[in-house]
């Protein structure tokens, strides 16, 4: 980084607040909007807005995937006031909101329609939802089934009255959508224009071993919104195979081929940068210095990645 102290930046940054994105470079087809690679911000709760703008764009990434939820950016109690906020402060710094991730699950939240208003006037395309368990037993999983899909559905009812489209994410364990079929039942009568799916490679690599991920993406394919870039690998401890997310590169997921059959479709919408691994340093200054490392490492390797694939 230059032109300031990345030190200075991370002394100055003790407020909550982030964003970061990234535009893809890279050819596509012509008259094809290009996908925007973005940061998503959970990574960087210690810099307030501005100065994770000035960030961002220090490494060069224009776009954020910004929590609006619990232990967010911000918070949903709070989103009418400080999501203009937010969005003001990062576009003075050239970042834009590309997306943002909330917990919403049902229309009857006391945060569903502030929050989506909120981003539709302030032009934020998409929005993640929040997420859904199963029950315990096998017994309860089509009323959860049926239950999800009657909330999914009152959701993208209110995104298509605000103007702003829904993801769905593929999130691996004992979540509504880690078998990615569900994905397709709880979306089959949705309006596919406002309500779609978050697709995520490790997480479907994770459910789907090394075939899975491929039919499930094949799936799915039609109406991604949105996608997230994250790696990992299986670690044996304490006698039990444990998933630990990692640098790109260092683990399982075949980012190269996965972006590959993604420039082959019609997606064009925000290519989300995970940096959700453990980062150290003897003090927590030097911790947040390694964190911003490894975001402008892992964000260099995607951007080489999705150029070789839209080439």
């Amino acid at each position: 980084m230059s032109n300031w102290s990345r030190r200075d930046l991370l002394i100055a940054g003790a407020a909550a607040g982030a964003l970061a994105t990234s535009s893809a470079q890279g050819a596509r087809a012509a008259g094809r909007k290009k996908p925007t690679l973005c940061l998503f911000s959970k990574p960087l709760p210690f810099l307030g807005y501005s100065n994770l703008g000035k960030a961002l764009h220090e490494i060069g990434i224009p776009g954020v995937d910004l929590t609006t939820r619990p232990k967010g950016h911000v918070l949903p109690e709070k989103v009418e006031h400080d999501l203009p906020k937010a969005h003001a402060e990062l576009k003075a710094q050239g970042v834009e909101i590309s997306m943002i991730t909330t917990g919403l699950t049902s229309i009857q939240g006391p945060a569903a329609r502030p929050t989506l208003y909120t981003a539709a006037k302030l032009g934020v395309p998409f929005f993640k939802l929040g997420y859904y368990r199963y029950s315990k037993g096998v017994a309860n999983l089509e009323a959860t089934l049926a239950k999800v899909k009657t909330d999914v559905e009152g959701l993208a009812g209110l995104a298509q009255h605000a103007g702003i489209q829904g993801g769905f994410h593929n999130h691996s364990g004992e979540y509504v959508g880690s078998a990615m079929w569900d994905h397709w039942w709880l979306m089959r009568d949705t309006d596919p224009k406002w309500m779609g799916f978050y697709f995520d490679p490790m997480h479907a690599t994770i459910e789907g071993g090394s075939g899975g991920w491929k039919i499930g993406f094949q799936r799915l394919a039609h109406n991604i919104k949105m996608v997230s870039i994250k790696d990992f690998y299986w670690e044996k401890s304490g006698g039990e195979w444990v998933r630990r997310v990692c640098p790109l590169g260092e683990g399982m997921v075949a980012h190269a081929e996965f972006l590959r059959m993604l420039a082959a479709t019609d997606f064009d919408g925000p290519i989300t940068l995970h940096v959700e691994y453990e980062i150290e340093g003897p003090t927590e200054s030097a911790r947040r210095e390694n964190v911003l490392t490894a975001i402008e490492k892992d964000y260099k390797y995607l951007t080489k990645l999705f150029n070789e694939a839209n080439a």
